[in-house]
């Protein structure tokens, strides 16, 4: 199976709506302002990553890990969570 290995990619303001990242490495990235409503990032590595104010709705962070992610401001609306809890933050 193939893995996006963007591990410390600038992806600031970044239209990734609806985008598949299962798996995909993304750790330290910036996704500050980013735009992930729909996206699929189950298991994804974003340790570090930067999601301030990033739009996070009925983003699926199923076993994502999220160590140490900045996510001030993030809207956190229908968006599941790693241990498959569902967040209406921010609707």
């Amino acid at each position: 199976m193939w893995q996006a290995n963007l591990k410390g990619a600038n992806l600031e303001d970044a239209n990734l709506g609806n985008a598949y990242l299962w798996l995909a490495d993304l750790k330290d990235s910036n996704l500050k302002d980013a735009k992930l409503k729909g996206a699929d990032l189950r298991g994804a590595n974003l340790w570090g990553a930067n999601l301030e104010n990033a739009d996070l709705r009925a983003v699926n962070l199923r076993e994502a890990k999220l160590n140490y992610a900045v996510m001030n401001d993030a809207t956190l609306c229908n968006t599941t969570m790693p241990d498959g809890s569902v967040i209406y933050s921010g609707c």
